[in-house]
């Protein structure tokens, strides 16, 4: 698999890289072994550009996948907290649960519009601090909004950008309400025309554009600006596929069997603002004890009309 620079980091990272939320709780729950084989599979097939963050918990996976392999990925992570402390605390735990002495990314996680930014202003600050001590090689923030990208390009600190962006347009956001392809794609390229390096998620709109799978990946992979595109896999057939892709090998008619794959609600994203349960044409959505939406399979007929509503992408195809 190809490697790029990744912006003037000085990171080469592969041109596809593993997502490690799918495997985790929040999502497949896979038992550890499974998934740190599932990892080990994916960066012996190319895959050396790892993403994961503090709520994941992930990292007991990557441990494990590590120990098994040969493999030195490039490794991302990201923390939701806007303190200082909190911050630093996130950065020690993922070098200690890693077992590294440095982490090659670290991101401020779904950074919003304002006052999101001023709000984490501690978290940020900490980050630059980790970057002089050597803890941390580059920093960034991982964002959904257009606006956020935007500041990006003229934030001198910002080394990387890890932005969300589609071919539907699922899940972008500007301001208090949605974003388009074309805005956040002009922002990724002003970003990189900066020098900092973007790699890009949910080219599927989680999972909900798998059925258009290589439509999906040849729309963002034609963008300028974008060095990696972060995918999750759940199992080695995906790998394998996501492997002929990048090849050139995987026919460009290939349609991923969908037949098992259902929709969830990821409880860690929703807001309980009832966009989907709305939506949902044949009332399979329903509030669950902590006020949020769920998601009864049994009267699920996984139609689809629910993704394009949610405001903060939380509702996937797995």
């Amino acid at each position: 698999m190809k490697k790029k620079k990744l912006g003037n980091t000085g990171i080469e990272v592969s041109e596809f890289g593993f997502g490690v939320m799918t495997i985790g709780s929040s999502q497949l729950d896979l038992p550890l072994e499974e998934g740190a084989e599932l990892i080990r599979y994916g960066l012996e097939n190319g895959l050396h550009f790892l993403d994961t963050a503090q709520y994941y918990e992930t990292y007991p996976y990557i441990r494990e996948a590590l120990k098994k392999t040969d493999v030195h990925p490039v490794i991302c992570s990201k923390c939701l907290d806007p303190t200082y402390s909190g911050m630093r605390s996130a950065v020690e735990e993922a070098l200690r649960e890693l077992d590294l002495e440095q982490i090659d990314l670290f991101l401020l996680h779904e950074v919003r519009n304002d006052p999101d930014w001023e709000n984490r202003a501690g978290a940020w600050r900490c980050l630059q601090d980790m970057k002089k001590a050597g803890l941390v090689k580059a920093i960034g923030v991982s964002t959904h909004h257009v606006d956020v990208a935007q500041r990006i390009a003229g934030t001198p600190e910002a080394d990387v950008l890890f932005p969300l962006i589609n071919f539907q347009s699922l899940g972008i956001r500007k301001g208090d309400g949605p974003g388009t392809k074309e805005e956040m794609a002009a922002a990724i390229r002003a970003c990189s025309e900066a020098g900092k390096g973007v790699f890009a998620m949910k080219a599927f709109g989680g999972g909900n554009l798998t059925g258009s799978y290589v439509e999906a990946l040849d729309y963002v992979r034609s963008l300028p600006g974008i060095d990696s595109i972060m995918i999750g896999f759940g199992k080695k057939e995906e790998v394998d596929r996501i492997r002929e892709y990048a090849d050139g090998t995987l026919p460009k008619e290939y349609r991923p069997d969908l037949s098992e794959k259902r929709i969830r609600i990821d409880q860690g994203d929703c807001e309980g603002c009832g966009a989907c349960k709305e939506r949902c044409p044949n009332h399979a959505i329903f509030w669950n004890e902590n006020g949020l939406a769920q998601v009864d399979p049994d009267v699920c007929i996984t139609c689809g009309y629910c993704a394009p509503v949610c405001p903060v992408r939380a509702i996937i195809l797995l």
